[in-house]
């Protein structure tokens, strides 16, 4: 596909944006291109910073890689578990710490120099992401409810008139069991392949208008920056909802009266 001139502004086709070439072991199965060494990235980074801060000696106040890992630990813990599941969630702590890490670090790239590209804009590891943590709450929803329970008090929630279960049945059906997985990776994909072709948008803009005219540049150039911004706030944000929807699901499979 040829890139479409519009007032001497060059775009790039969108299957440019988001489709890399194969960096190593090209096969039909098997390959590693610049999305694949994003994730191994995040995943690496993440365990290293706590990797490291379990290694540093323990202090009164801690600094360096320590204070980032207990920051996180204890945002998660505040923030996620207490709020959504209760004590009880602790043990969740490990998980929901280490999901949160990994999606921070693989939406942050998109700010980052000479990357510039989220992980999470492609959609196979917010899917899949989505689906682990599908088969996670409907486990532990079997687990401490019983089949039969788990399944009554999803699809009849207690408190609705009989007549209405006609309505609400199929509803909760599709919304438990179906449309959740879905919401939560398109959620995520969504805003970064939104954010990715803002950046992209006014990054053109302002390259293409700087040759032209640099006093025309100001305006796309700025709002580069801005969005550069916001898109950081952006990769936070929905790390945390990820996050967060992750223990609202956890939190209601294992007490279905909340």
């Amino acid at each position: 596909m040829n890139p479409v001139n519009i007032f001497a502004l060059e775009f790039p086709p969108i299957s440019h944006l988001f489709d890399w070439p194969t960096i190593w072991f090209d096969g039909t199965v098997f390959a590693i291109n610049k999305t694949v060494l994003i994730y191994i990235a995040s995943t690496l980074v993440t365990m290293a910073i706590f990797a490291m801060a379990g290694r540093q000696r323990a202090t009164l106040v801690p600094a360096g890689v320590q204070h980032v890992a207990e920051s996180g630990i204890n945002f998660v813990e505040e923030s996620v578990i207490m709020q959504t599941i209760g004590p009880e969630g602790k043990k969740f702590l490990p998980f929901l710490t280490t999901m949160f890490f990994f999606i921070l670090f693989s939406n942050i790239t998109e700010v980052i120099p000479f990357i510039q590209f989220p992980a999470n804009s492609r959609m196979a590891m917010p899917i899949t992401l989505a689906v682990l943590v599908w088969a996670i709450y409907n486990f532990l929803g079997v687990k401490h409810q019983g089949l039969f329970g788990y399944l009554k008090n999803s699809l009849f929630p207690p408190g609705v008139p009989k007549a209405l279960y006609l309505i609400v049945t199929p509803i909760e059906l599709v919304s438990t069991f179906v449309v959740r997985p879905f919401s939560l990776a398109i959620r995520l994909w969504a805003n970064m392949v939104a954010g990715h072709l803002l950046l992209v948008t006014f990054a053109i803009l302002s390259a293409t208008l700087w040759d032209a005219a640099y006093v025309a540049a100001a305006l796309p150039f700025v709002m580069l920056i801005l969005m550069t911004g916001f898109e950081i706030l952006v990769s936070f944000l929905q790390a945390f909802i990820f996050t967060i929807l992750t223990a609202v699901y956890i939190g209601g499979a294992m007490h279905p009266e909340h």
